[in-house]
């Protein structure tokens, strides 16, 4: 078993898009050649205007098929009071997808996407009592030995660096359902900074834990932190034994998205605590 995720985030078509930057991260993804396309959130700057859409529909239409997305809390109308607290997400389910929790499956792998943008707050995040109920039932129909992978915007553990930034406003109960469900990793975003740790780190009590993925911006003008004018992406291995996530940068001096770190997991949902 052997699969390769590319894993994009925030993208933020509109003024802090870069289309040449766009345009770079599309020609190296058809060159990596990956199994899935995830692009955790925030596709458009501001979700009110419908140029923004058109921009990110045609960028995502460069990528590789097939593709997995979530919608970003940037994914919501701001100005449209109505359409914010009533429809929150009609813009992004006719424009990019009307599926709100997608499912990729292969023999082994399972990759399924949740929502956490709602228009009850401008930053903030939260998994829904209906989410939780939603995930919790697919997850629960795979075996343990299946390697399962959440997709979310926003994330559960601020970095390093990074506290005081808005994760998930039910973060403690969603690290607990994971472990709960089995879920080997979290493929996550918004904060526009990169990071590769797991839930153990800051709940060493769970079972197992959740390996943690998060890409910084990866075609915006908007990083922030240690992070600032840069753009990441991750790409993820999935071997029988192994998770292996490659995080990519783009270097000035190279014009091009490069791997500068390598984080090796032991599969946790094959029972393997070796690297092998």
């Amino acid at each position: 078993m052997r699969y390769v995720l590319l894993h994009v985030s925030d993208l933020h078509a509109g003024p802090p898009f870069n289309p040449d930057l766009a345009r770079q991260l599309a020609r190296q993804a058809h060159e990596l050649n990956p199994d899935l396309v995830v692009v955790s959130g925030d596709m458009v700057q501001r979700a009110d205007f419908g140029g923004q859409w058109r921009t990110i529909r045609a960028f995502l239409d460069t990528l590789p098929q097939p593709r997995l997305l979530v919608p970003g809390n940037h994914d919501v109308p701001l100005f449209n009071l109505y359409a914010r607290f009533f429809r929150p997400l009609d813009m992004y389910r006719r424009q990019i997808t009307p599926d709100l929790n997608p499912i990729f499956e292969r023999p082994g792998l399972v990759v399924v996407g949740g929502v956490t943008a709602h228009g009850r707050t401008i930053d903030g995040g939260h998994l829904s009592h209906q989410q939780q109920q939603h995930l919790g039932a697919i997850f629960s129909r795979y075996a343990d030995d299946v390697c399962k992978v959440a997709v979310l915007h926003h994330h559960v553990v601020n970095p390093p660096g990074c506290e005081g930034r808005s994760t998930i406003s039910n973060a403690e109960e969603v690290v607990h359902l994971f472990d709960r469900w089995g879920v080997d990793l979290l493929l996550c975003g918004h904060i526009h900074v990169s990071y590769v740790g797991t839930t153990l780190d800051v709940r060493p009590g769970l079972t197992k834990g959740t390996i943690i993925c998060q890409s910084g911006t990866s075609t915006s003008r908007r990083g922030k932190s240690r992070e600032r004018g840069k753009n990441s992406y991750n790409v993820i291995i999935v071997e029988a034994t192994t998770i292996r996530i490659i995080q990519h940068l783009f270097l000035e001096d190279l014009g091009r998205f490069a791997p500068v770190a390598e984080h090796v997991f032991p599969h946790r949902a094959a029972g393997a605590y070796t690297l092998a």
